[in-house]
This record gives C-alpha cells, structure tokens and sequence, in this order.
C-alpha cells in the first residue's frame, strides 16, 4: 500500500450492495466532523451521526503547538485547507469565529493553601508569536464550523439521531436508530466520546481504569472573571508574557484550576471566559455541595486567587463529574475502531485532548480510504490505530499523574514542569520537520515513516534515548507517590536528568532551576539549531530539530525579505 497524496486520491467504488455507506461516525462533534471532512473529500461515502445538534456546550478549548502543526498535516496530507484554518489564531478569527481567544503562553501560578503566593514561584511557556499563536477555541463555533465543512465535502448528516444498537457482521455494520430506518455501512467509527455505543455494546471499558491519575473536575464558563495580571498578586510577577494572553493554571497540593479567557485581543466578541476546577478527589472527595458552592469554597482557601472571581458570575450551569479517567481494553476490532475520547480520557492538564484526537484521526483516515478502495477492512489492517491510541492514553497518563505528585512540592514541580515542557517542544519539532519535508518534496512516504517511529504516542515518539530519560522522570514521581523516596530527592534526579545536553538544547535553559520561563525567540531558536548541527544533539533528536527549525527560520527570512 502507498500513502495518499495532498490531492486525494480517485473515489473508491463505492459501498457494496446492502450498504448504504462506506464509513458511518458516531459524534459530530470536532473528531467526528475532521474525520468526516477528510473522508468525504478522498471519495469514502460517509454518514456522520449524532444524538445532538449544533451548536452546542463544549469543553476541551485550548490548543498546542503540537495540535496545530498536525492540523496543518492533516489538511496538506488529506487535501482539506478548511482545517488547517483552525491552526492559527488569525485564521481562527477571520475565517472560523471571532468568539475564540488568542493563546500566548501556558501559565502556572503556584500556591498553598491559606497562605499568600510566592511571587517567584510561578512557571511559563511562552509560544513563540514569530512562529504561530494558538488560540482558545470557542467549541460551539468551532465544532459546527468543522461539522459543515464535512457536509460541504459530502458527508451525509444525521443530527437528533440516537444510536440504540449496533450489529457487525462479516460484510458490515447495521445500526439500529430510534426514530427512523436502519443505517447500515461497511464500518464504523465511534467518535462518542465517553458516552461511547460501541464501548457499551462490545463490554470493551476496563473495569479499573489503567490510568494512575485520579481526577474529577467542576466546570463552567463565566463572565466578570478578571486578568489574573490586574490581580493584587499577578501585579508582582515578572512573567514575559501576561498571564490574560494565554491559558493560566493554578496549581496546588491536589488539583489544578484551568482559566481560559475567549475576550483577551482587540476585536474580542466575546466576553465568556472558560473555568474548571480540577481535584484529585483521594485527597477532595466528591460530597453532595453544589458545585458553585464548592468552587466558592475552594476560593476561600486560596486568598491569591479568589480575587480573580470577585465579580465573576456563571453564564451556564456549573457541571460537576466524577472520575474522568476511563480506559478500553480494546479500541480495533472487526470493522469498528473507537477515537480518541471514545477510548479513554485522561485529564484536561496541558491541553492534549484535541492533539490526541488528531494523532488518531491522522493515522485512522487513510486507512479507510484504502480499506473503502479495496473493499477490506480487516481488524489487521487497523493494528497500528490501536498501539497510537493506548500509547497516547499512556504517555498523557504518565506525565498527568506525575505532574499531580509534583504538586505537593514546588522544588518538584518547577522540575517536573521542565520535563514536559521538553517533551512538548521536541514532540513539536518531530511533526513540524515532517510537514516542512513534505511541503518541499511532497512524498507521501514521509507519513509513513512518521508512523513508523519506535514509540507511538509518546511526546516524542521519535527518540529512543529520550524516552528512557522520560521513563526515569516518571519513575521518580512514581517513588514519591509511593513514599519511596522524598520530594527534595526527586527534584535533584529531575534536574539531573535535565542536564543532559543530547536532548536538552541549552539555549532552552531548562536545566537551570532559577529560569522559570521556557521564552523563546528567533536568536534562541537560531542557537537551537546551531546545536543540533554541530553535533552535540542525539542522532535520533538533532536532525529533526534541525530540520524544524531551519524550515521555520528560512520560512521567516522569505517573509520579511
């Protein structure tokens, strides 16, 4: 098999007799609706089904770096400009909803309970704005944007359409609807995330999750919330960038607080601001309070932060879970395979949610293009899907649930912070330098080895050596979590494991534990790469850093010459 070109490739045959379709999706919410657009667009006759309509409430608002680049390979791989629309806060804007909020940086502002915040004890990754600024997706525009871009490529809606049951066979998939004829297709991808019909149907949720991350969160989206920077305590911080310009976490000894501002540049036409508290419920115990009476309690506790919401009032009922984390045994069968959130969930901390879904979505869509032209869609032909999607739940898993243990400590957390931060960046890199080497020679082989690399779903899934330096970071929270080994302790192995230059660029300064801030700029990232050509890199890290980054940097000079 060959991988597609941008192009597309010509229209598969079409279903076979007693399907109406190639490929029906369960979800028409953002993985459904990609999934769809690209489907439709290379010719698989595809239904997208949803017990909903658009718009409609969503969380899961901001995105990476990483999310962003495989937007833009997902559209130049599968030929749907429509999405890589999505990859840029000005196209988000012009072209997608004025609703959504810029993203300039991740913040995170550290406190203890009772007591006042320590003004040195805050940590940020600004985005580089030369290379691209993120956004904060308003998810009911941005949802209904991407469903009708799968409409506008073909795809056949079934909106207010429960699915009730679900039957494989040898040929394809039956399933039943309330309300309205059978559907029947030759597959079928559950994009439902947690409320998943064939998760239910197939017995296919581990009953303990896998993941060690304990979590649930309250939720809601709010107006009158105040720049943190306008706050008595975020007026002392000397971050580079300010905190209203990106996503802002408060983190403390049990959980996390997400504020996600939509009104934050100039044009703004929305004034909402998304909030959730998030609580390790071992240490906070779901009880019967309301959630608004939980979260005005929880501001009680923590005087620098309380200020923030002084005026804020919900715009929409406050939501309150139980524990997020699920898990599937399970993900591929005979003609079903479950995306994403319909296979497992983590947690909300850094914002992978939608850098999963496109991962999967990536590695599932030319699959189907060429089962639908080959009339094959063997569980083997799938195999791969469900390594990338259990290897994503696992590596987000790790750094969730160590970065929850860092949390007791800050000496561990501004460690543990670094870790990720690393393993974000080079993760990036990874993607970046495949879409610029495809931009330049347009070979389709260049996915295939991006698949192909030794640990799918990993933050880096290119590097074996760094992987090993992951392992070992983890390992040392997994002690301490333990009570094997004390906070101070880990934080030195943490550091120690940073000073490790054949992964850690110094012109990063992740090594240092008194640079709180990863800010880089075009000298910085002219530095970058002078490293990973001379020689210092690993040879699995240094020519993708280098690729990346002089595509970037040549990208930029063209630009303003």
């Amino acid at each position: 098999m060959h991988a597609l070109p941008a192009s597309g490739p010509s229209s598969p045959p079409g279903p076979p007799r007693g399907a109406d379709h190639d490929v029906a999706i369960l979800g028409a919410g953002i993985a459904g609706s990609l999934l769809a657009a690209i489907l439709s667009r290379n010719g698989v006759k595809t239904v997208l089904i949803d017990a909903g309509t658009h718009p409609r409430f969503a969380v899961g608002e901001s995105t990476i770096p990483y999310t962003s680049v495989m937007l833009r390979i997902l559209a130049a791989r599968y030929g749907v400009p429509e999405i890589a629309h999505l990859s840029h806060f000005s196209t988000m804007r012009s072209k997608v909803s004025s609703n959504s909020g810029q993203k300039r940086n991740f913040g995170f502002v550290y406190h203890r309970e009772g007591r006042p915040q320590v003004p040195e004890e805050i940590n940020q990754f600004v985005i580089p704005v030369a290379l691209s600024t993120e956004s904060h997706m308003f998810r009911q525009d941005v949802d209904a944007y991407m469903f009708n871009v799968a409409l506008r490529h073909g795809a056949l809606p079934r909106l207010n359409t429960r699915v009730t049951d679900v039957d494989i066979d040898g040929s394809g998939v039956t399933l039943g609807v309330e309300n309205g004829p059978a559907v029947r297709a030759r597959y079928v991808v559950d994009a439902g995330g947690h409320n998943s019909p064939l998760a239910r149907k197939f017995g296919l949720r581990d009953e303990v999750p896998q993941q060690r991350t304990h979590s649930r969160t309250l939720f809601t989206h709010m107006i009158g919330v105040r720049p943190y920077d306008d706050c008595p305590a975020g007026r002392g911080h000397d971050n580079p960038s300010p905190w209203h310009q990106g996503t802002l976490h408060h983190v403390f000894d049990g959980g996390w607080l997400w504020v996600i501002p939509f009104d934050n540049h100039r044009g703004a036409t929305n004034r909402l601001c998304s909030v959730g508290l998030t609580l390790d419920p071992r240490r906070h115990p779901k009880t019967d309070v309301p959630p608004e009476r939980e979260f005005a309690a929880f501001l009680e506790r923590f005087p620098d932060i309380a200020p923030q919401f002084k005026d804020a009032r919900a715009a929409r009922p406050w939501v309150s879970t139980g524990r997020l984390q699920y898990s599937s045994r399970q993900v591929v069968g005979d003609r079903f395979c479950l995306t994403s959130h319909a296979a497992g969930f983590v947690d909300a901390l850094y914002s992978r949610g939608l850098t999963n879904t496109t991962d999967v979505v990536n590695s599932l869509a030319w699959r189907l293009i060429e089962a639908a032209r080959d009339d094959d869609f063997s569980a083997e032909r799938f195999a791969h899907v469900e390594i990338l999607q259990q290897g994503l739940v696992r590596a987000h898993d790790d750094v969730v649930a160590s970065s929850f243990t860092s949390f007791r400590d800050y000496g561990m957390w501004n460690a543990t912070f670094r870790m990720w931060a690393l393993g974000t960046v080079l993760g990036t890199l990874n993607a970046q330098d495949a879409l610029v080497r495809f931009q330049r020679t347009r070979d389709p082989l260049i996915w295939r080895e991006l698949e192909a690399q030794p640990h799918p779903g990993a933050l880096f899934p290119a590097s074996v050596g760094f992987n090993k330096v992951t392992e070992a970071a983890w390992a040392a929270c997994r002690d301490v979590e333990a009570g094997l080994m004390t906070p101070d302790r880990a934080t030195g192995e943490l550091f120690d494991l940073l000073q490790d230059d054949s992964y850690a660029p110094p012109p990063f300064g992740l090594h240092d534990p008194g640079n709180r801030f990863y800010n880089p700029n075009p000298a910085r990232m002219l530095r970058t790469m002078h490293w990973a050509r001379r020689g210092s890199a690993a040879p699995d890290t240094g020519p993708v850093v280098a690729g990346a980054l002089g595509g970037f940097l040549r990208s930029r000079f063209h630009r303003n010459a």
